[in-house]
């Protein structure tokens, strides 16, 4: 297989009557995926989408947005998966730097999209998976229209698949150009890792329109199912988990966290799932012996970013749940792993060095898996990718047999009173309290210290806590220097769309409300 469109051809050919989607009510077997992607392939060149034509979608997870994935791949446009939760200012900037062509949209999205329309330069067709909306062509109408026959448009690997943007947390969102190529490595990589068995089940709970709809990609690289959660909902995850006996769930550590305090979380037989992965930050120890105490040693965790298709380092279960032993194999818990069969990855200094064992350096990587580069910023693209590999701007350190600790994002380092202060570190402790359901450490300006060391503290449901417990547990575990000087406590700790900590969000309004 060279390109994603030929994920769904293939199997189609060795397997078509295997059920391959689950979405809702709706069931694929893969004759029937591949039909329904060769009518939107054809639909797409009968509106006129050439190869390296950009598609831009705006919608909420759905077993239509994989199909326009490899609809797409089959005729050589570019998708442009669109955040739903961006501002109309974002969405707009998004969708005119992409030069998109076509809009699609779902039915909670289309207000949104149509809100926006009298400003987008490129849009010539919209679609939208809702029926009978003026002034758009109805989703399934296009299908039925459409003859199922493959297209014969000649694709390469090194062609573009998609345009990721970024979230932007410092100025505006960095379209990152991956590959079929790129994707591609990084399924091969990770399924060979994962060791595949065709009875196996991911159910897609982080957002499509993100790399992390990578465990849809692996599991039907190797052939087999892939269940879409259409949003986030403990009650609905957990009920379609025990309901499709699915064999692996991704998410994000402060999901993870949040599912331990669900309360009716014992409820459900979750006895198929053969392992939970975890992905997007490094997960709190003691976050992460609870979970193995609650769902057994069935964990383990990847290192990357976007650029990266996401993959860079694994952490498998062996590592990832040794929780007795030798010390030097029980660190590994607080480890993302070591670069996988298809990545290399090294922690460096500023001239690019490798930084000897135990020393902090950034990560960088080099693959098949990295992106082309960044769409329209030839500049950034010879910054990150200088000397061939992908700089990451991610902190870590590495021990002697190459396993890699992940210390914390360059720009979320504080420096206060002339010392560096890792937030990961701080946070770690504060997990420690057992009324702490989320917390991020941020620097905020102070005229003393240069920026002082902040603590923004969600407690669980019914549980207390004070800010002078929450200093004197930090002072028993680290150095004065790196506590809170000032512990806050809200309601809820902003997050992205897949779950990640927005510490830029939460540094910008403690320092209003200093």
């Amino acid at each position: 297989m060279n390109t994603l469109g030929d994920i769904p051809r293939k199997h189609a050919r060795l397997d078509p009557e295997k059920e391959c989607m689950v979405c809702g009510e709706v069931r694929l077997t893969w004759r029937e995926l591949n039909r329904r992607v060769n009518r939107l392939a054809n639909a797409l060149a009968g509106l006129g989408v050439e190869k390296g034509a950009k598609v831009a979608t705006l919608a909420l997870n759905c077993h239509r947005l994989i199909e326009i994935y490899y609809a797409t791949s089959k005729i050589g446009a570019v998708t442009v998966p669109l955040n739903f939760r961006l501002a109309p200012d974002e969405l707009v900037y998004v969708i005119n730097h992409s030069d998109a062509e076509v809009l699609i949209a779902d039915h909670n999205t289309i207000e949104m999209a149509k809100s926006i329309l009298p400003r987008l330069e490129s849009v010539r067709e919209r679609v939208a998976f809702v029926a009978q909306a003026e002034g758009w062509r109805d989703y399934e109408a296009l299908l039925e229209e459409a003859p199922d026959t493959e297209p014969d448009v000649e694709v390469d690997e090194d062609d573009l698949c998609h345009i990721q943007y970024t979230g932007g947390t410092t100025g505006l969102p960095k379209g990152v150009m991956i590959t079929h190529r790129n994707y591609l490595t990084t399924a091969i990589g990770m399924g060979l890792a994962l060791e595949f068995q065709p009875h196996y089940s991911t159910l897609q709970v982080l957002p499509i329109f993100h790399t992390a709809w990578w465990p849809v990609l692996v599991h039907h690289l190797a052939g087999c199912r892939a269940v879409i959660a259409p949003r986030f909902d403990f009650q609905e995850i957990l009920a379609t988990a025990e309901r499709e006996r699915v064999t692996h769930i991704n998410m994000v550590p402060v999901l993870f966290s949040w599912l331990l305090d669900f309360p009716d979380a014992d409820k459900y037989d979750l006895s198929s799932i053969r392992y939970f992965s975890y992905a997007g930050a490094p997960m709190p120890e003691e976050v992460l012996r609870r979970c193995i105490a609650r769902f057994g040693p069935i964990f383990q965790q990847g290192y990357g970013l976007t650029e990266a298709s996401p993959l860079g380092t694994m952490l498998l279960q062996e590592d990832q749940c040794r929780l007795e032993g030798p010390p030097e194999l029980v660190r590994r818990i607080n480890s993302c792993g070591r670069e996988s069969l298809v990545t290399e990855v090294r922690v460096v200094d500023e001239e690019d060095n490798d930084v000897p064992v135990g020393e902090i350096g950034e990560i960088v990587i080099r693959g098949k898996n990295v992106m082309k580069g960044y769409w329209k910023d030839p500049e950034l693209t010879a910054r990150t990718l200088r000397g061939g590999w992908l700089h990451t701007g991610d902190l870590a350190t590495v021990d002697e047999h190459g396993f890699i600790y992940i210390v914390d994002r360059k720009h979320d380092m504080i420096i206060t009173g002339g010392e560096n202060v890792y937030p990961f570190e701080v946070e770690q402790v504060i997990y420690e309290h057992p009324a702490v359901l989320t917390v991020a450490v941020v620097g905020v300006k102070s005229e003393k210290w240069g920026e002082e060391v902040t603590a923004a503290v969600a407690l669980k449901q019914g549980m207390q806590a004070t800010e002078e417990e929450i200093i004197a547990l930090c002072r028993s575990r680290i150095a004065g220097y790196k506590c809170p000087k000032r512990v806050v406590f809200v309601e809820s700790i902003p997050t992205s769309a897949i779950g990640k900590v927005l510490r830029r969000q939460v540094r910008e309004q403690l320092e209003l409300e200093k």
